[in-house]
């Protein structure tokens, strides 16, 4: 297993955003998190990538105890993520966008970046290909020159996916991919996850979009209220009554 989530919690106050929470996911897997609003999926997302630390339980990465680890220190050992809401720099250029994701895996400090020898303009060089790469992967190649404010709504979505790519992680939280997108634009969107999957990348997903889900996951976790009430594929969360009460009969 890649990603092991042992009894996790999160309290605010009085509130119980996530209440001891244990699931598993192997590499190379697509484990989809779903659940009806507030019920907790975002603040797990937070809780795994060092945004939030947990009050009680325990998150293994890989060989590595994520508990009390910075953001980008999670990051550097290849668990990134995506957020529900599009964050980038709409003044520089796509590339950019994508080569600034690199700047903490860079191993130049201040002075190499005052002074550039030539080690410095090598990595990057180096950075620069790696961005390309990452926006060739989703399809945005031809438009790196142009300003990223000026994307699509969609693009834009898989601009963030191609700078979270761009620094090669083992595993990759989307959060909300499908939000904002059309019909044809999730359809293409499953498929880059697909191929995210098949180059190797172990892809955590939330998502409300169930077409989108059901299509792209191997398993399911279920939330609500915090708590996971169901957890298996596909095929049995659709027929998970307890499932169909809490969140799938909303949707359909």
């Amino acid at each position: 297993m890649i990603l092991e989530v042992t009894d996790l919690r999160k309290e605010f106050g009085g509130l119980m955003a996530v209440f001891d929470v244990s699931f598993r996911v192997a590499s190379e897997e697509i484990l989809a998190i779903i659940g009806p609003n507030g019920a907790g999926k975002t603040t797990t997302f937070n809780l795994l990538s060092g945004v939030l630390s947990p009050s009680k339980g325990e998150i293994r990465f890989g060989g590595w105890q994520l508990n009390g680890m910075r953001p980008y220190a999670i990051a550097r050992i290849g668990l990134t993520r995506t957020f529900q809401n599009v964050q980038l720099f709409g003044n520089m250029t796509v590339l950019e966008n994508v080569m600034v994701g690199l700047h903490g895996h860079l191993r130049y400090g201040l002075l190499g970046a005052a002074f550039r020898p030539p080690g410095v303009r090598r990595e990057e060089r180096q950075v620069r290909v790696q961005a390309m790469d990452a926006l060739d992967r989703v399809g945005l190649a031809d438009r790196a020159g142009e300003s990223a404010a000026n994307l699509p709504f969609g693009q834009q979505r898989l601009l963030e996916i191609a700078r979270a790519l761009a620094t090669a992680p083992k595993l990759l939280m989307l959060d909300e991919p499908g939000s904002g997108l059309n019909r044809p634009e999730k359809e293409e969107l499953g498929d880059l996850i697909r191929a995210i999957r098949a180059d190797g990348v172990t892809v955590l997903l939330v998502e409300h979009d169930m077409p989108l889900v059901m299509g792209i996951a191997d398993r399911i976790v279920v939330l609500e209220y915090g708590q996971k009430i169901a957890e298996g594929t596909p095929a049995e969360i659709q027929a998970n009554q307890r499932v169909i009460d809490a969140y799938l009969g909303e949707v359909q």
